[in-house]
């Protein structure tokens, strides 16, 4: 699989965090595996118009996790998995997570007050859970 990165600039988060966050997601939705190349900085730097240091960082810090070996002259490999038994359970709860973005648009939420509504009530969830 190829990831596709995307940038938020609006998120706050450091560009080279968000690349990291973005390999991690996709190693635990199983969506890359070990042996998988990850683009090269150049492709990347140039898809999300980023500097091509921001991405060597990303890179260097996946790395440094032990979740991705760089081989010179190759490219950037996955060498470690994040995905769990439970990435089964996933599925069933993408379809429940789908028919309430379905409802929540028929409320009239655009994407933004989705996704603030989203995270405030996972943030206040995650808070009562400690």
């Amino acid at each position: 699989m190829v990831i596709e990165f995307h940038l938020d600039a609006r998120s706050g988060v450091a560009p080279y965090l968000q690349l990291v966050h973005q390999v991690r997601q996709a190693m635990r939705l199983g969506l890359l595996f070990e042996g998988d190349r990850l683009p090269t900085v150049k492709d990347v730097a140039a898809k999300v118009a980023i500097n091509p240091n921001t991405v060597l960082k990303a890179y260097r810090e996946l790395e440094y996790e032990g979740l991705v070996t760089k081989k010179p002259g190759v490219g950037t490999f996955v060498s470690s998995t994040l995905s769990d038994a439970s990435l089964s359970q996933h599925e069933p709860l993408r379809q429940e997570l789908r028919g309430w973005l379905t409802r929540a648009r028929a409320a009239g939420l655009d994407e933004e007050s989705i996704e603030a509504l989203f995270l405030s009530t996972f943030r206040t969830a995650t808070e009562e859970e400690q």
